[in-house]
């Protein structure tokens, strides 16, 4: 006999709370690898167009394989056959304040890492409760959005269960980056060392925001980053410190000039 606890949570409602939807999350994600997947994914969507249909759906039908083709087609916007949370928030009816925190993109991987600095306040090398709750509030109050303390709390704890992977009650510079996804990672228009004049100038010119000639420590945060990224290994704060360390030993008085940053394009698959 199957108990409630083992049933879908909240399908059925017209709108979800953040807690709520974390339910949901938790009860599909079975795993707890941050994805809805494989088997998960298949026993997801049929429990929606159940909860949709108001009866019960046949998983090994034809039909039933080419709606669930359609729905990711139309849901898992990156096209990687897996649901994350970004993407849940917008198949699911989520409470309209909530969504918001689902639609925090940044437009480069410099706009991640000034963020980053800006929130995180003590210098820790992680975003704690405090430090989080203070960048949702910006975001609430940059969309013009009213909201009280205890719903602010209640986002705030939600946000880190849901992207605080480790379970240590903070972010870390790859959990945030989930929550603050980077629209476009520059460097992926570029492959390899074989780079033309012309397009090596480009990528110096866009990491060097100042146009001063060289690349900071700030901003070979946001090259480190892209390239990590790129090479689809996770970044810490840890071991953002110890590249830029070893990076900057190439260079003259923290400033790295276009010969270094060669050498460090040439080297990124070694990182």
């Amino acid at each position: 006999m199957a108990s409630q606890a083992q049933q879908p949570p909240h399908l059925h409602l017209a709108e979800l709370t953040a807690a709520q939807f974390l339910d949901i999350w938790k009860h599909f994600d079975a795993d707890g690898n941050g994805y809805i997947e494989g088997k998960e994914l298949e026993n997801f969507f049929r429990q929606l167009e159940t909860a949709r249909r108001g009866t019960g759906v046949d998983p090994t039908h034809a039909a039933f394989r080419e709606k669930m083709k359609e729905f990711m087609m139309k849901f898992d916007k990156n096209a990687d056959g897996r649901i994350e949370m970004s993407e849940l928030a917008q198949i699911l009816p989520t409470e309209e304040n909530f969504l918001l925190c689902f639609r925090t993109f940044v437009g480069s991987s410099a706009e991640f890492m000034a963020a980053w600095r800006r929130y995180d306040t003590d210098r820790s090398g992680y975003i704690e409760a405090n430090e989080l709750k203070g960048f949702l509030s910006d975001l609430l109050k940059k969309a013009n959005r009213h909201y009280d303390d205890k719903k602010l709390n209640e986002y705030t704890q939600t946000i880190l269960k849901m992207f605080d992977l480790n379970g240590d009650g903070k972010l870390g510079l790859s959990e945030m980056a989930r929550l603050l996804p980077v629209q476009e990672n520059f460097l992926l228009k570029f492959e390899g060392c074989k780079l033309s004049a012309e397009q090596f100038n480009i990528i110096f010119t866009f990491y060097d925001k100042d146009g001063n000639g060289y690349i900071d420590e700030q901003e070979l945060d946001a090259l480190l980053k892209d390239l990590h990224d790129k090479n689809k290994m996770e970044l810490d704060s840890t071991g953002l410190v110890g590249y830029k360390k070893s990076i900057m030993a190439l260079s003259d008085a923290g400033k790295l000039y276009r010969t270094e940053l060669e050498i460090v394009l040439c080297r990124d698959s070694t990182l």
